[in-house]
């Protein structure tokens, strides 16, 4: 492992902002630092790949990801067995996790941030064997990324826009059965998450018992999703205790739907799923974060 090498991973594309200035950015605070900055942007075409072999050439101690969600996602998932602190600048159209971790300060912070030998250990989950860093869900909110991938409009506009457009056309509910070791339920839902942390990209608090580092995930079922109920979302006032939302902490579960429902793990929609198994892996991330 180099010490003096520092990997940085570029999503182009993400929340439809040029990364030139970022780059430029990034270079002279490690050029301060006297370290070695060796960039790479994803393309969409054998992402997991080239920054593996990109690592493997240049052995970093640390890697920084500019992207959102997804390619924070990407970059873990390609390196999840290498010892390296990942650090996060958030610019994409979904930061749910730096927002979670507070990094959602100015350029210049987050720059520093990311260089700094402070950082946190969290939990990551497997679904179907894929990586699951922050949330994943079924349902609505899926239908709604699915919708936006397709869209040409990028940005927190775009999703926007997808909104009105995703509840005008929400489906029936969906009949699940979710078992893990202390109970199984069997209810009617319009959407699960499957949280690790506590919000979406947006700022949304949907899973406000979340913690990223104690071991377990939190399954919300939502079982109808009223306009009362998604303005009590976005005000970040979950209401757990009602009919229409239970939650469920822990650290695996089955799930088995009854007929194929969109499907989206950290804002990429990852198609149809009638069966999902979910558990906490026994490896941890480290994320670089400011000193408390």
């Amino acid at each position: 492992m180099e010490k003096n090498n520092v990997m940085m991973v570029v999503n182009p594309i993400s929340g439809g902002v040029n990364k030139a200035n970022l780059i430029e950015e990034v270079s002279h605070y490690a050029q301060y630092l006297n370290l070695n900055l060796y960039c790479i942007e994803t393309t969409g075409v054998n992402d997991l790949e080239n920054i593996r072999a990109y690592y493997a050439q240049y052995q970093p101690e640390r890697v920084i990801i500019a992207g959102g969600d997804g390619t924070i996602k990407l970059v873990a998932e390609a390196l999840e067995q290498q010892d390296v602190v990942f650090a996060i600048l958030p610019v994409g159209s979904a930061n749910g996790l730096a927002t979670d971790l507070g990094l959602v300060k100015s350029l210049e912070e987050n720059i520093a941030i990311a260089f700094q030998n402070n950082f946190v250990a969290i939990d990551f989950i497997r679904i179907n064997n894929r990586m699951c860093i922050h949330l994943s869900d079924l349902g609505l909110n899926a239908d709604l990324i699915k919708n936006y991938e397709k869209s040409s409009i990028r940005g927190k506009l775009g999703y926007a826009l997808q909104i009105f457009k995703t509840l005008s056309h929400a489906g029936k509910s969906f009949q699940v059965s979710i078992k893990n070791d202390e109970q199984l339920i069997e209810a009617k839902a319009q959407m699960i998450v499957i949280a690790n942390s506590q919000k979406y990209g947006t700022g949304v608090v949907i899973n406000p018992i979340g913690i990223m580092g104690d071991g377990k995930f939190e399954l919300i079922i939502l079982r109808k999703i009223t306009f009362s109920v998604f303005v009590k979302i976005v005000m970040g006032k979950i209401p757990i205790s009602s009919g229409d939302v239970t939650v469920i902490s822990t650290d695996k579960a089955l799930i088995n739907i009854n007929k194929p429902t969109s499907f989206q793990i950290d804002g990429e929609y990852c198609g149809k799923e009638v069966n999902l198994d979910i558990s906490i892996s026994t490896l941890k991330l480290r994320i670089a974060t400011f000193k408390t």
